[in-house]
């Protein structure tokens, strides 16, 4: 027999289940053999394992450790000339494109289309002595519908990024795929929207829950009924947005206001709920403990080694510790957001704030997510930070940090870098979904609904104030009670305190087209170590270029070469 060989799209970025290469690359293409795919469950599922990997996380995608949201009035990197600088210098453009999630996303899109239609009603006729043969089918039979959400997935993340594009919802030959037209972003969110329709009834709902069809092994990152149900109410809280919402169409606003309330009730029926503290979101046990995975609804799971990894330390931790790089520092823009525990904003008359104690009694999400001076970060050091002038993690120390802090979040400060250390990698997870969010995109959409942030129905039958609250009251930090513009003002540093670095500033502001008040400058926090032992604070702001062209990114140019028929973004 004739062996069928195919060429099929893989995206390797990283691994959901299993290790990454160190650099962070990927193959385009693979060639197989068809019926090897077929021959198998565990070749059919290897081939799925393939999709997962095309999905999205920053622990550092640009050069040297840069997250996107040094790109954003979240954090600065602290190592000059680095690529993200473009992205706020100028140097942004169809040919510096920024990102490859153009050519990544339409692989992946190319390898699910591929998967169903080149890869369904197999029945591994050879398995069924097998005793896991029942479990094994079950699964397959599933595979068609984490493929479809992945390809939704996929045009969530390109619609946000690019406004319209072709939407390829079968196999096309290379000639017909590069003279496709883009679809406005209406149809793709529409598509996305549908698509999450019609797979969430049928697709697993809790893959800790297969009874007669489990196989004894874990099935974590892998798309469930809920992870549908999230996709769906996150697109069309995009979808509403001023950026793709241009004429305020309130029905938009209802819709992902009944999205984002059915994944709450949903979880809230299955026993599911927050994360007992903040912290543990990204503890490397996250996976696996029942009080913090309950929140985690799809998240990508990244190692290289069996152990782990420590490339969100080696990026971030301090300079002037044993291999520490400084990396992503939060602004004072983000410290600013955070509260006093007793709910008021610092700046708030009887917010009890003090000037020659900044960090004292403040919303301790700050201090799980910002390293500040005198702060003993990581765990495992014994003297505190010093990130004044002068000091040892501070300027003009090279690649200090150039605001005043560090990062905390995402980090695990148990990792010690240094070379005699024991304890060098563990587990890390990007949370694409979560419940916590969730929350704050109901309280977003109800509110623009309705108009009125103390304001519900029988179908909405939570307010915007009670939603925010509801993830305040985990952080321990007093009731939000603002009202009318007050409240939009503080449900978005709600969100900023929330969602650090968790990839959502830098979209949030782009879908709300507020980046004239936001991303035009940053504020840096210069310490001083006076005479007296004391510290004085002065604040500096830092300008940053914005064009509005940069709502949208530019499609790569030598995308536009290969296909004429694709019309460039506005202004780019």
């Amino acid at each position: 027999m004739k062996t069928k060989k195919l060429i099929i799209p893989i995206v390797a970025l990283g691994l959901a289940f299993a290790a990454c290469e160190d650099n962070m690359n990927y193959n385009e293409y693979t060639v197989v053999d068809k019926e090897f795919v077929e021959l198998t469950f565990g070749n059919v599922g290897g081939f799925m394992s393939q999709l997962y990997k095309a999905v999205d996380y920053d622990f550092g995608n640009y050069s040297n450790g840069a997250m996107q949201a040094s790109a954003t009035d979240e954090s600065e990197y602290s190592k000059i000339g680095n690529a993200i600088e473009d992205f706020y210098n100028g140097g942004w453009s169809a040919t510096n494109a920024k990102g490859s999630l153009w050519t990544s996303m339409f692989t992946g899109i190319r390898a699910a289309n591929h998967f169903l239609e080149e890869f369904q009603n197999l029945d591994f006729e050879e398995l069924k002595a097998n005793s896991t043969y029942k479990g094994e089918l079950y699964r397959y039979q599933n595979y068609q519908y984490e493929a479809r959400f992945l390809r939704a997935y996929f045009y969530f993340l390109l619609v946000r990024q690019y406004g319209g594009v072709p939407i390829m919802d079968r196999q096309l030959p290379a000639n017909e795929a590069n003279s496709l037209s883009r679809n406005t972003s209406d149809e793709v969110f529409q598509f996305i929207i549908d698509e999450c329709d019609a797979i969430k009834d049928d697709i697993i709902k809790d893959y800790s829950k297969l009874g007669d069809y489990s196989l004894g092994i874990t099935e974590g990152g892998r798309a469930d009924r809920m992870a549908v149900l999230a996709l769906r109410a996150r697109a069309a809280l995009y979808w509403a947005s001023p950026l793709f919402n241009p004429a305020n169409d309130n029905e938009r606003w209802y819709n992902a206001a009944v999205y984002s309330k059915a994944v709450i009730d949903e979880c809230a029926a299955d026993g599911r709920k927050l994360a007992t503290k903040y912290e543990q979101l990204w503890a490397s046990d996250n996976f696996t403990n029942p009080r913090i995975k309950n929140e985690l609804i799809f998240c990508y799971r990244y190692y290289k080694n069996t152990g782990g990894d420590n490339l969100v330390e080696t990026n971030n931790y301090p300079v002037g510790i044993e291999n520490g790089n400084g990396g992503n520092c939060p602004t004072q823009n983000l410290v600013d957001a955070y509260d006093m525990k007793n709910g008021k904003a610092w700046d708030e008359p009887g917010s009890g704030y003090d000037a020659s104690k900044p960090y004292d009694n403040r919303d301790p999400r700050m201090e799980a997510t910002v390293a500040v001076n005198g702060d003993v970060w990581p765990t495992y050091q014994k003297e505190p930070l010093q990130t004044y002038h002068g000091g040892r993690n501070g300027q003009p120390m090279t690649d200090a940090t150039t605001t005043g802090y560090y990062l905390k979040k995402l980090c695990n400060g148990a990792i010690d870098l240094s070379a005699n250390s024991k304890y060098k990698e563990s587990y890390h997870v990007y949370l694409n979904f979560r419940l916590g969010g969730v929350y704050l995109d109901y309280a977003e959409a109800a509110y623009r609904y309705f108009g009125d942030s103390n304001k519900k129905n029988a179908e909405l039958d939570m307010t915007a104030l009670e939603a925010v609250n509801v993830v305040r009251k985990r952080a321990k930090v007093g009731n939000m009670t603002a009202t009318g513009d007050e409240f939009w003002e503080r449900y978005k540093k709600e969100r900023m305190v929330e969602l650090a670095f968790e990839g959502h500033r830098f979209w949030d502001v782009r879908r709300w087209k507020e980046a004239d008040k936001y991303f035009k400058s940053i504020t840096r926090m210069n310490i001083t170590l006076n005479a007296d032992n004391t510290y004085s604070y002065e604040r500096k702001d830092v300008s940053r270029q914005w064009d509005d062209k940069m709502y949208l990114f530019p499609i790569p140019r030598t995308e536009i070469i290969k296909n004429p028929n694709l019309e460039q973004n506005t202004g780019w």
